[in-house]
């Protein structure tokens, strides 16, 4: 028996380890920073750690670009056994997650010098957590979209309670958790369900389901399949913050350590979002009519909530985070646009094109905002109500007027990356004759910047708080915050005024976009 167990061979899937190089990439770097960093201890305390992992981004986004040449030639290439597909979708998502881990290290630095911290962890999880949204980017299985799913999760999980001192980060971890851990069980059941109906967990083999045992075709004769839907969207709305499953945003990002939430939510939203558009046009493109209704409520309702209710809040993070729900409102809208069955060469596309546009253009301007807030946040990371802002300009005015252009760009102010994607999703919307989307849009559109007009007159028109007696007022001048700090926001900002104004990459988001279309 024993010799028999021994002749079986079990052959293992031939990998192509140039094609998953990013993710590689990021995952070999948190280990190659955790061992480096406790061989060689004193490497801990200094600028190591945020140069490892901004240079590990940078190598990530490398390899990027050489396998952009090569889908691009070849077409898409499935890997591992089939369970990953890498297209000209996977590695544009891929590269959007690259640049949230690039800006948000720099970041980190001066954070952690100004609070006392010190250790390779947080840069260690932001890395393992980014691999696991390139995972679920690409993965061509729903076992593998949760293996992903729960990567990118459980390192933010902790990311978001690490802040010792203070105990709304503890809360805002445990809190996370839980709700996490309930859309994961959601998210389970409805992989479960999918099974169950078709008889595959393979994207592809859901969708080309057939006749099961019993003669039934899950899209006639079996509610099951739509049950499964409905707990994977779930699944996934939770994780983009979309209504009505989003009550742990405010306070999650008002309790977590600013950089924490650039991270959170950049890549981990940008992640979420390109594992429900993989799923859902691959897996469940045959039962387009019975989710896309799904889409339409679940935008309409981040659309009105979000951007009423970040009005009425006083702290600054809590605004950004009913500001977070709002876009991902006009996200949703882009997918809705490019799942129009009817309009595959002309609202298709051009709904693709504005939903990759928005997560590029989104990414960028939240990584500069909460940098801004992570540079005056003040020791303790505390110090983030609206009254905190007030003066800003006279003590900081470059730190202001950066602030400011991100803001506008968020409002969708015109020559901003805001204004061109908030434009393009509205175009998509009317192109597939979703006039109520479109027009709840532009009135979430006029709301929100209600919001950020309230940031900037707190800057530049109302007085400053006497704060010479603080012992943590805010510094007088850009030079006393972090230089790395301080680049990656002028980074973000150069980037969203260019993307405003430069007819800069287009060809690449009409590739990227035709990709994502071809998958239905």
């Amino acid at each position: 028996m024993i010799e028999q167990l021994l002749q079986v061979q079990t052959d293992s899937p031939e990998v192509a380890w140039s094609l998953i190089a990013p993710l590689v990439t990021l995952a070999l770097g948190g280990i190659l920073l955790i061992t480096i960093s406790s061989l060689i201890p004193s490497l801990k305390d200094n600028w190591f750690p945020a140069a490892f992992t901004a240079g590990t981004a940078a190598a990530a986004m490398v390899f990027v670009v050489d396998i952009w040449d090569r889908v691009s030639s070849t077409g898409p290439e499935f890997v591992v056994a089939n369970s990953m597909s890498v297209d000209q979708y996977t590695v544009f998502v891929t590269g959007v997650i690259c640049i949230s881990v690039f800006l948000v290290s720099l970041l980190f630095h001066g954070y952690l010098q100004r609070e006392g911290f010190s250790g390779p962890e947080w840069y260690v999880l932001i890395l393992m957590s980014a691999s696991g949204g390139v995972l679920l980017a690409s993965a061509e299985d729903l076992i593998v979209t949760f293996i992903g799913l729960e990567i990118l999760s459980i390192a933010v999980y902790v990311l978001a309670s690490l802040h010792l001192r203070r105990g709304e980060s503890q809360e805002a971890g445990f809190k996370y958790f839980l709700l996490g851990a309930l859309s994961s069980a959601l998210f389970l059941y409805g992989i479960a369900l999918t099974y169950g109906a078709t008889g595959s967990t393979r994207l592809t083999g859901i969708s080309q389901s057939g006749l099961n045992e019993r003669g039934l075709s899950p899209a006639v004769d079996s509610s099951m399949i739509l049950v499964a839907m409905a707990l994977l969207m779930v699944g996934f709305a939770f994780k983009v913050s979309a209504v009505p499953f989003h009550l742990w945003t405010p306070d999650v990002y008002e309790g977590s350590p600013s950089p924490v939430v650039a991270f959170m939510a950049s890549a981990v939203k940008v992640a979420g979002f390109a594992g429900m558009l993989r799923v859902f046009f691959v897996g469940f493109g045959p039962y387009v009519e019975d989710w896309r209704p799904l889409l339409q409520g679940l935008a309409i309702a981040s659309l009105v909530v979000g951007s009423l209710l970040a009005i009425a809040q006083s702290n600054v993070k809590r605004m950004l985070a009913y500001s977070s729900i709002t876009h991902a409102g006009f996200i949703l809208i882009g997918i809705y646009a490019a799942a129009d069955p009817e309009s595959r060469s002309n609202g298709g596309v051009l709904g693709a094109e504005a939903f990759l546009f928005y997560l590029l253009a989104y990414t960028i301007m939240v990584a500069g905002t909460f940098g801004v807030i992570t540079l005056i946040g003040r020791r303790d990371d505390g110090r983030h109500s609206l009254d905190d802002y007030r003066g800003l300009f006279k003590s900081n005015p470059v730190l202001a007027v950066l602030m400011s252009a991100l803001l506008f760009a968020q409002a969708g102010i015109p020559f901003t990356s805001g204004f061109l994607a908030k434009f393009r999703v509205i175009a998509a919307a009317a192109q597939s004759e979703a006039y109520v989307l479109a027009g709840v849009a532009m009135l979430a559109s006029v709301v929100a910047a209600v919001l950020y007009l309230r940031i900037v007159v707190s800057m530049f028109l109302v007085d400053s708080p006497a704060e010479a007696d603080e012992p943590d007022a805010l510094p007088s001048g850009l030079s006393a915050f972090p230089l790395a700090g301080v680049t990656a926001v002028a980074i973000a900002v150069v980037a969203t005024i260019a993307l405003g104004v430069l007819p800069f990459g287009q060809e690449i988001l009409t590739d990227a976009a035709e990709a994502m279309s071809a998958m239905r």
